[in-house]
């Protein structure tokens, strides 16, 4: 094939364990699982940020938060920033958006202040085509709907009933049922993102799915430790935060959670199988992740929020049709959402933009490994938004310190906070992040790859360029020249 396909699926809110192909011992997911069986599965891909904006930003921009500054649902994004979307059009493709990316714009490029995208983060990034607009109100949803004789009041609603109505008429299905039909009518190598809500909360699968999980054998969350650092103690006593008490009914939003995950893997599957009879699937690059992940009960609490793993750990899936010497490859390297625009670059031989701190997954696509990679993972977290503090909290609260970086290690995770203070989890003698070292031996090394982490990430548009030598041009050297 000359140019091919690209389908960007995320799966909003989509834990990384949450496959079955990844061991699950509970949910089924034989379509990602087929997926990574003719694709590269990551098993240890994780999100830069959390919530949905800055997770999504770090995604789109291949920028971690520290320099597209995205903090909270609601936080501009710059203008001045390359993205997905603006990429593929460069690359001769129409982008074309199905669902929603939560992508305040930048006031700096508007004239009216009273353009109602002002007053509303969900916008459509730059660059993209609408195909169809699943933004909060959902309304060809709810519209669509309506017209069956189901006529909602608004988007929370439609979804906390999502189990009295068939699956059929569910949002994801709605959003495939869109994509399918636009796919059919493309007469050109084309680009679509599929961004499905589920299994974001309210935790409510929709029809079937919603008694999928009933009977089984749920894992066990794990529990908050004895010694909470006070993001965690605010985030527990924040009702929408904190898990459920009762066990019973923690098991309750597990197994609608898992029904979500099952109900968006049937979509995938029905876009697997469409592809196949128009004779294209051999012809489509097909990604799969998410913006970030779910505590799902993990350390007492639900959402995503804090510097624990289950709420940045989550899917990737890399399938290139052109290059099958992976198929079936498991990636154990750490890898990272800002990864994935970098990738989308290779795999369509185009330059990666240099504003990019990620680095092409093609050599992992190809069956092989990078002959230098990251031994770590990184995300952020700006609370700004997301902590409200007693009285006689000692905290600092000024804005530009509610924030953390953690850096995970294979045996270690090291969290700096904006304070100046830490903590650091010994992951090889306990995985749950409930044992703590401070033994300095330990920490100062990982306490300086943080220091190195962030100095070699920040922004740095233009600094690869160079004025000289007849014109605009790059450095001589770049890493991936190695």
């Amino acid at each position: 094939m000359s140019r091919p396909n690209v389908l960007l699926i995320t799966l909003d809110q989509y834990r990384g364990d949450s496959l079955s192909c990844a061991g699950h011992p509970v949910v089924r997911t034989p379509h990602l699982d087929a997926l990574a069986a003719d694709g590269v599965r990551l098993a240890n891909h994780y999100a830069q940020a959390a919530p949905c904006a800055p997770g999504r930003a770090a995604l789109y921009t291949g920028t971690y938060q520290m320099t597209n500054r995205v903090v909270a649902n609601g936080t501009p994004l710059d203008d001045r920033f390359d993205n997905v979307a603006r990429f593929a059009r460069r690359a001769g493709y129409d982008p074309t958006l199905f669902g929603y990316t939560d992508q305040g714009i930048d006031p700096r490029t508007v004239d009216d202040r009273n353009d109602p995208r002002l007053s509303d983060y969900e916008g459509v990034l730059p660059g993209f085509d609408v195909g169809l607009d699943l933004r909060g109100p959902a309304e060809p949803w709810l519209a669509w709907l309506a017209d069956l004789g189901d006529d909602l009041p608004d988007a929370e609603r439609a979804l906390i009933t999502e189990p009295d109505r068939a699956a059929e008429l569910s949002q994801s299905a709605f959003l495939t049922d869109h994509l399918l039909d636009w796919i059919g009518r493309q007469d050109e190598p084309w680009f679509a993102h599929a961004s499905y809500l589920r299994p974001h909360p309210p935790y409510r699968a929709a029809g079937h799915w919603s008694s999928a999980y009933d009977s089984v054998e749920l894992p066990v969350p794990v529990p908050a430790g004895e010694h909470l650092h006070a993001i965690q103690r605010a985030l527990l006593a924040n009702p929408r935060s904190a898990a459920p008490t009762d066990p019973a009914r923690m098991a309750r939003w597990q197994a609608q959670y898992y029904g979500m995950c099952s109900e968006v893997d049937d979509q995938l599957g029905r876009e697997w199988a469409e592809l196949r009879r128009l004779g294209q699937w051999n012809d489509t690059i097909v990604i799969v992740t998410a913006d970030h992940g779910e505590q799902l009960g993990d350390q007492g609490l639900i959402e995503k929020a804090g510097f624990f793993e289950s709420s940045y750990h989550i899917v990737g899936i890399v399938r290139d049709p052109r290059r099958p010497d992976g198929a079936g490859t498991v990636v154990d390297d750490f890898t990272e959402n800002v990864d994935i625009l970098p990738t989308i670059a290779h795999l369509l031989d185009e330059e990666v933009p240099l504003q990019c701190d990620g680095h092409p997954l093609t050599p992992f696509v190809d069956g092989g490994r990078p002959p230098h990679w990251r031994d770590s993972a990184h995300w952020e977290w700006d609370w700004r938004d997301s902590v409200s503090w007693d009285a006689d909290d000692p905290w600092d609260r000024s804005p530009d310190r509610c924030n953390l970086a953690t850096l995970r290690t294979r045996t270690h995770a090291y969290v700096q906070f904006g304070n100046g203070s830490w903590r650091c989890f010994d992951l090889a003698a306990d995985p749950t992040w409930r044992t703590e070292v401070d033994d300095p031996a330990v920490v100062l090394p990982l306490a300086q790859e943080m220091i190195d982490w962030r100095s070699n990430n920040l922004d740095r548009t233009l600094t690869g360029f160079l004025l000289r030598d007849g014109g605009v041009g790059r450095w001589p050297f770049t890493p991936a020249d190695e």
